[in-house]
């Protein structure tokens, strides 16, 4: 059984084709017109050991809040798809990162509930043309349409991008621990017997 799974979102603001493998080698191929953020994109495919690959237009002659929204809308709709029943998977996962100066923490609970705890303050308003606000708009979008808990805390950290960057890459490589197979648990790692709401 492949976990594999296909996004397409069109809309006046954006057009997003999203393709996702969970059981990837870290290839990531992404395209949103936003050069930071595909950087960030590639960290998260790379120590998440996905697949990834993002086609991306939209009004970034606005600014790039459309863009960065709804490639997060598009993420966690790919991973909830992929992820089926979840009949299998470890479910939580997390992973505390150090990124030169900064030290980051996620930890994710594919438990099929919204909920986001983003405690990670940025120093700088813009990376280049980035605004890092967007980066908590990003992650709650992916936590909203996966429906997981997810917890950033960036314990310390000066630069900004060190920041962003040991964000991406806890959250990859949390992710992978929660969607990898438990081969003592082979059900739906839940009392409930369900993880889907």
């Amino acid at each position: 059984m492949t976990r594999n799974a296909q996004i397409h979102r069109k809309t006046n603001e954006t057009q997003i084709e999203l393709e996702l493998g969970l059981d990837g080698s870290g290839q990531a191929k992404i395209s949103t017109g936003i050069g930071f953020f595909d950087h960030m994109l590639e960290l998260f495919t790379r120590h998440g050991a996905f697949d990834l690959t993002v086609h991306a237009q939209g009004d970034l002659h606005v600014d790039g809040h459309h863009m960065v929204e709804d490639t997060g809308i598009c993420l966690g709709q790919a991973l909830r798809k992929a992820l089926g029943d979840k009949g299998g998977i470890r479910r939580y996962g997390h992973f505390t990162l150090p990124m030169d100066e900064t030290l980051v923490t996620t930890a994710v609970d594919l438990s099929g509930r919204l909920t986001l705890a983003f405690n990670a303050p940025l120093p700088a308003a813009r990376i280049g043309d980035f605004d890092t606000e967007l980066l908590e708009d990003f992650w709650q979008a992916v936590a909203a349409n996966a429906l997981c808990n997810l917890h950033i805390l960036l314990h310390y950290g000066r630069n900004s991008h060190h920041i962003s960057e040991g964000i991406f890459k806890a959250t990859g490589r949390a992710l992978r621990m929660a969607v990898e197979t438990d081969l003592r648990m082979p059900g739906i790692p839940s009392t409930k017997g369900t993880l889907n709401g």
